[in-house]
Parts: structure tokens; sequence; C-alpha cells
């Protein structure tokens, strides 16, 4: 309560004192380190580490993401921003977006299908898409001084709080080669009995920037543990607690399973590098750059001096003298001349003022005046240098030869040493020696790929006018599955050892793309798998832009499209654990899609529309009994299996995001309809929102203050449940049992600050929490309830 308490004052306060200062900043933040952005830091020069030494350090940092593929660069925003810290970290995403289990870190999935990410080849980790990042999305830097950030979020305590620790730090060895490492600690102890998450990553990136070779290198390291508990044994806990007797804490409510352990360990390498043919062209220099060689130019300059100075210390010291360091600066300073320095008793600089007098400034040229003209050549010249001072050499491309490698190496375990009576349907083999309800379900799998291409790069080839590029790719998978000795019924069948698989496939393709120019963009990509496993694959991606004004106004046109035809996960087709198990033959999907969006600038406009078609939509189907047993339900006969739908699906998707500005008062919204012909096998809700209002302000114009409350809603639906022994979701098919959730508002009250490089941010998660609320993401899976998260953001140059 005296959290709470502190949190409404300090609100109230802030409040108060923001209403006597200006508003004159940006409603967003760029999110770009750059000199410019520390000009009113009455710290600007020094470090932040130690004042008293006055250094002068240079702040700026850029990221980038690159192309998987291709690797192109593609600029974007470090996460530095003030503007939606506080959902950063949330396991429902930035604007609730996600179901989810309830507990940071849990298995999560979008409820946006257009969002949602397409499944990868080991599924398994696709749930933790919040913690995982994949090559494509890494960010890579360049700073202009070592860089480290540290970020920290936490809530509740001991018992039943959650953590979340990240540190990064970036650092140059000169322009081209750049380096960093990234840790990132997740632990959410949760506020549901046997519900604890863990996870653990470790990245480490280098990139070389050179005028011709250019490479990037990342090594991923990342673990994940998820306590699994089945869900609880009743909604009605949550829904109508005032149905029981007792009451109880949300660590008293019974769940399905305990000691259960889903477990995902995946290392991952990703290197690309690319040689460019072209030529040299001179181009000015950046803002940026300029004050970065201004900065250079001085250090070396106070170099010298320091330098110099010393050498005279030694030397008087030498001498048997001593050095009288007063004296030698007031000697250095005025032994300096001014470029316009006017020397006493030149004829031709006296004449030449009092003839720019006589002409009322206009200067006469005298041919025959050496002294007049070897001045006006000395300035012609000076001025040609000052301007190619500040001009670089800049090398373009025109022909890259480029080479893709990534390793990802992947293993599953799902362990438990308790499991209830009659929870499974199928009971395949045991491992012998274990207790008859252990369970240890293990896979491995690892894939290598290579891709060779080579880029005509746009405007600067005869033969492609655009953008060119054509690639050939080769992979190797490699899956393990555990084997079992063959037996006689009523025998069980025993664990003997494993069986592997290696899958090999070869493709090609290409890409036309046109990024230059402000009008018209577009990228058309296309790939084939000739031979191999997959060997019938095709994928056909495009994407088309445009820009123009239009009644003052911004308006920006863009159209995404697809046509992917598939092969489903190996794992679809084969798995064998103690309780699944399947053989399947399945068919590849076939997945269209086409996307547009409009967005207008000034009236902070942007709509969706999405249509897809799906066939052969390949899914898991899962089916379970629920018994009552007195308060309780029992979970039995739990058995799941993998479906392919023939007949076509079609799912449509409207979406509007509209933003509002009332002087410091701001009002956010996604709204999203959707539609599926099958909600049976492809369900999502009808009508998704979110809301975000919340006042700007700064208090004595230095901290920047969000202070809001931001909403999640989505209507009801048969969502997809979770599946604790496959680790992803699937779709009630028991009709008995099939359960609806959401029609549910979740309510947040934030308070977010940034003060120079230092953002942090008070939050009540899950405000309107009351008794009867029907508050699950995921069947049988409530939210937490009520709590107090801080959060912090340090980032430090050095």
């Amino acid at each position: 309560m005296r959290r709470y308490i502190l949190l409404i004052v300090l609100s109230i306060a802030s409040t108060i004192v923001a209403m006597a200062q200006n508003n004159d900043y940006r409603p967003i933040d760029d999110g770009t380190f750059a000199a410019d952005g520390y000009r009113k830091d009455r710290n600007l020069g020094r470090s932040d580490s130690i004042q008293s030494q006055h250094k002068e350090i240079p702040r700026g940092m850029k990221v980038w993401t690159i192309d998987e593929r291709f690797g192109d660069r593609k600029p974007a925003i470090p996460d530095t921003l003030s503007y939606m810290f506080m959902n950063r970290g949330l396991s429902t995403g930035l604007r609730g977006e996600y179901n989810t289990l309830g507990n940071l870190g849990s298995p999560r999935q979008n409820r946006i299908f257009i969002d949602r990410k397409l499944p990868s080849e080991f599924f398994f980790v696709d749930p933790y898409d919040m913690f995982i990042v994949q090559p494509g999305d890494f960010q890579f830097t360049s700073t202009l001084s070592p860089i480290t950030i540290l970020s920290y979020n936490t809530a509740g305590n001991r018992t039943n709080g959650e953590d979340r620790f990240k540190a990064l730090f970036a650092v140059n060895a000169g322009k081209e080669w750049g380096f960093g490492f990234k840790f990132d600690y997740l632990y959410g102890r949760g506020y549901y009995s046997n519900q604890s998450t863990s996870h653990f990553n470790y990245s480490m990136w280098g990139s070389y920037l050179g005028e011709r070779y250019q490479a990037h290198l990342l090594l991923s390291l990342n673990h994940q543990k998820v306590t699994e508990n089945g869900g609880i044994t009743n909604d009605a806990y949550i829904t109508h607690p005032e149905s029981f007797n007792d009451s109880y804490n949300e660590d008293e409510i019974p769940t399905v399973l305990k000691q259960n352990w889903n477990r995902n360990d995946n290392q991952h390498i990703f290197f690309n590098h690319r040689y460019s043919l072209g030529f040299f062209r001179k181009i000015p220099m950046t803002e940026e750059e300029i004050k970065a060689k201004k900065f250079a130019l001085k250090s070396q300059q106070a170099q010298a001096e320091a330098k110099a100075k010393e050498k005279a210390r030694r030397m008087a010291k030498a001498n048997g003298d001593t050095f009288d360091e007063e004296a030698y600066d007031k000697e250095q300073r005025s032994s300096g001349r001014p470029d316009n320095a006017v020397i006493a008793g030149d004829v031709a600089q006296v004449n030449h003022k009092a003839d720019s007098l006589k002409m009322g400034n206009r200067e006469v040229v005298n041919l025959e005046d050496s002294a007049q003209m070897a001045r006006l050549n000395k300035a012609d010249k000076a001025a040609k240098d000052s301007t190619s001072q500040w001009m670089k050499e800049e090398y373009v491309p025109v022909t890259s030869f480029i080479h893709t490698a990534r390793f990802d190496n992947y293993r599953r375990i799902y362990q438990a040493y308790d499991t209830p009576t009659d929870y499974y349907a199928q009971n395949y083999f045991s491992y012998g020696t274990t207790a008859n309800d252990s369970i240890y379900d293990r896979t491995k799998h690892w894939s290598f790929k290579n891709t060779f291409a080579v880029a005509l790069l746009e405007g600067f080839n005869k033969w492609a006018k655009a953008g060119l590029k054509a690639f050939v790719s080769y992979e190797l998978r490699h899956y393990e599955l555990p084997a079992i000795t063959a037996a006689t019924p009523p025998a069980t069948a025993f664990i003997n050892g494993s069986q592997k698989w290696n899958q090999h496939d070869i493709s090609v393709g290409g890409q036309l793309l046109k990024a230059q120019g402000k009008t018209l963009h577009y990228d058309i990509s296309a790939e084939a798998w000739l031979v191999g496993t997959r060997a019938g694959q095709f994928h056909l991606d495009g994407h088309a832009d445009v820009g123009f004004p239009l009644l003052g106004d911004t308006v920006q046109l863009a159209a995404t499209a697809f046509l992917h035809r598939s092969a489903p996960s190996f794992y679809m087709e084969q798995f064998y654990g103690k309780h699944y198990w399947w053989n399947n033959n399945l068919d590849q999907q076939i997945h269209s899609r086409i996307l547009g969006e409009l967005s207008l600038q000034r009236t902070r406009t942007k709509v969706r529309v999405g249509y897809d078609v799906l066939k052969n939509y390949t899914y898991f189907g899962l089916q379970n009994d629920r018994v009552r047993s007195g308060d309780n339900y029992l979970v039995q006969h739990n058995n799941v299996n993998v479906r392919q739908a023939s007949s076509p699906i079609s799912l449509l998707t409207l979406q509007l995001q509209q933003d509002f500005q009332l002087g410091i008062l701001n009002w956010q919204n996604v709204l999203t309809l959707q539609k599926s012909s099958k909600e049976d096998i492809l369900p999502v809700p009808t009508f998704n929102a979110y809301s975000n209002l919340f006042i700007r302000f700064k208090i004595a114009r230095v901290l920047k203050c969000d202070l809001g409350v931001d909403m999640r809603y989505f209507t009801s639906y048969y969502a997809p449940e979770y599946i604790p022994g496959m680790g992803t979701f699937g779709i009630q098919e028991t009709a008995a049992s099939k359960t609806k959730i959401g029609n549910y508002p979740l309510l947040d009250a934030y308070a977010n600050f940034q003060l120079q490089h230092t953002r942090f941010f008070i939050m009540f998660t899950h405000l309107n929490e009351g008794s009867g609320g029907n508050y699950l993401f995921t069947p049988h899976y409530p939210l937490n309830p009520r709590i107090l998260k801080f959060g912090i953001s340090w980032n430090f140059f050095n």
C-alpha cells in the first residue's frame, strides 16, 4: 500500500510542477544518438564517469539490421526511446496483441494474424520470440565512443516476482571495425504455482564496413527453461471466485501439472560478407561527420600542443631551469597571428582598405600590384581548401559478390517427474529404469546453410537500371528423435538410442529492387527449390510504396504481397514422444497474402487492409476431457494430432491506427477487425483494440514525462490452447471442453520518464483487477494480478 501511495503522490506532484513549464520538445523522440542531441547538456564534452577530467567525449551511435540473404543494411532505431518504454518488456507485447500464459517470458502467440511470424523449422522456440532475436532483426552498431547500456525491470518479491536484466556494450576500432556484446537474463517466479520461467541469452557481434569489403558476424547462445502447470484446474477460481466457500490467493489455486519442464537450448552463428567493384566520387560530409572531423582535428592540435609543452618542460629541467608554465602559455597565445591581421606599414593592405572605403566595399583589382594579386590568390586558395576540407571520397559499389553462412543448433527436452493418472490418452513406450509417470522426450536439430549471390546495384549498370540480384543456396538439415524396440502387445516398448535423418536442398532465386529516389520504391524477390526434400517449394514476395503531397498533407501508399508454397516442418510429419507419436505424409501449404497500407502524416492516420488465403493449412489439433472432481476439473485423455485442411481458408483484416494530440494531451489507438472463413480451424478475435491516453510534458526543462493509462481488449473467441507436451499452441477440438477467452479490458497506469541518458518508469499493471474478471489471455491460464513494476535503463559513454 505504501508503494501505491508513493506513486500517486509522485504523479500529482509531477503534474503540478509541469504546468509551470513550457512544452518545448517534440512529441516523439528520434531515438538516435548524435552530438547534436546534447546541446543543452551542461556536461557536454565531459566524461560521464570522471567529470573532473573535463575530457571531451564524442557521442554518437548508429544501428542497423541486415538482410539475411544479401547483407543489405537497413537503418534502425536503437532501443533508447522513452516512448512506450514501460511496455517493451511485457509478454503481452508492446500493444497487448499477444496471447500469453501470464508470467514474464512465458510462451505467447500473436492474435493479429497478419503480424504473426511464419512458423520456423524448429517451431518449439517460436513462442519465445520476445526473447530470441533472429539475425534479420538483430541491431549491429557503429559508435563514435564506447557505449554501455544497462537495463533492469522488476516487480513483486522473491516469492512471486519477476526480474529482467540486460547489458549491452558496443565499441569501434576505427571507422570500419565495430564490435559488441549483449547479455540478457530473465527470471519470472510466477504468481501462480508451477509456472516459473528462466531465460538466458549471450550474443557477440562484429562488423567491418570497408569501401570494397564488408562483413557481419553474429554469435548467439540461448537457453529457455519453463515450468509447465497445465493451467488452473477450474477457471471459476478467477471468473467466479464467489462460488467457492474459501478465498484463494493466486499461489493457492490448484494447477493441473507439477514438476513438468520444457527446456530449449539453441546456438546460432551468422556470417555475411561481400566484395564490391565500383568507383570513387566526392560528396559533401554530413553534419555529424563534420563534427567528428572537427573533434579529431581539435584533438590532434591539443595533442601536439601537449607534446610541445612537455618537450619544453623536459628541456628546462635538463638545463637546470624552473619551467614557468604560466609564461609559456602566455607566449604561445601571443605568438599566434589571426588570419585577418593587418601588418603595420603594409602599404598594399592600407591602400586596399582605403580603396574599399572609397568604392563602397567594392575592391578594385590592380593587375600590376603584385602584393594584391598574391593576397587574392592566397584567399582564393584558402576558400577552395576550406570547401574541399568538408568533402569526402565516397566509394560507389556497382557490382557485389556476396556470401552468407548460417548455422543453427537446437536441443529440446520435455521432462516430467509427476503426471496425473489418465492425463494422456496414449503411452507409446517406457524408459525402462524410470518411474511410469516420468517423461523425458528429447529431440535435436541443426541446420547449415550457404548462400552465394551476385548483385548489380541500382543506377550504375546498363543491364540493370534497378538493382538486380541472383543467388543460389544449399542447406543441410539434421534431426534426431528417440528410437524404440519393437514390442508385441501387451508388452511395452523401450527406448533404444535415437534415429537420425539428414535432408538436403538446393534453391535458386533473384531480386529486383528500386530503393533510390523519393517517390516510388519497389522490391520483388523469388526463390524456387529445385533439388532435395523440399523440391517444389516456391516463394514470391513483393513490396512497393509511393509518397506524394496531397492538400497540404504527405500521403504514403504501400502494398505488400506474397505467394508461398512451403513444406511443413519435419516435426509436423514425424514426431516420436512417450505420449505423442505420428508419421504423416503432408502436402505443401499454399499461402497467399495481399496487404495495402495508407498513411497520412498530418492527421497521424494509418490504415491497413489485408487478405490471406491458405490451402493445406497445417496445425495442431488438441483433444482432452475435463472431468469434474469436487471443485476442480481433471484433465484426461490428452492427445495431439497434426491436421491439414485441404479446402482453402480466407481471412480478412482491417486495421486503423489513429493518434490525436492537443497540447500535452495525447491519445493513440490501434483498432483491428478480423474475419476468418473457418473459425474452428483458424480462430481469431473479431475485434482487437489498444488505446493509450497520456499527457507528455517536461519538468524543469530536462525531465521528460509521460503519465497515462493504456488499455487492451479483444472480443471473446475459442483461442488456441497451449500444449505443454509440445511447447506450442493447438486448436481446441473437444466440443465438451472448448473454452472461450476475451471480452475483458486490461488497464495499466504508468509514469514514464527520461532524464538525459536515463530512462525509468513506474507502472501499475492490471489496474482494474477485481472479483470475477475474465482475465485469461489463453484458455485456463490467468494473467497476473495487479502489481507494481519498475524499470530503468542507463546509457554510459566512456
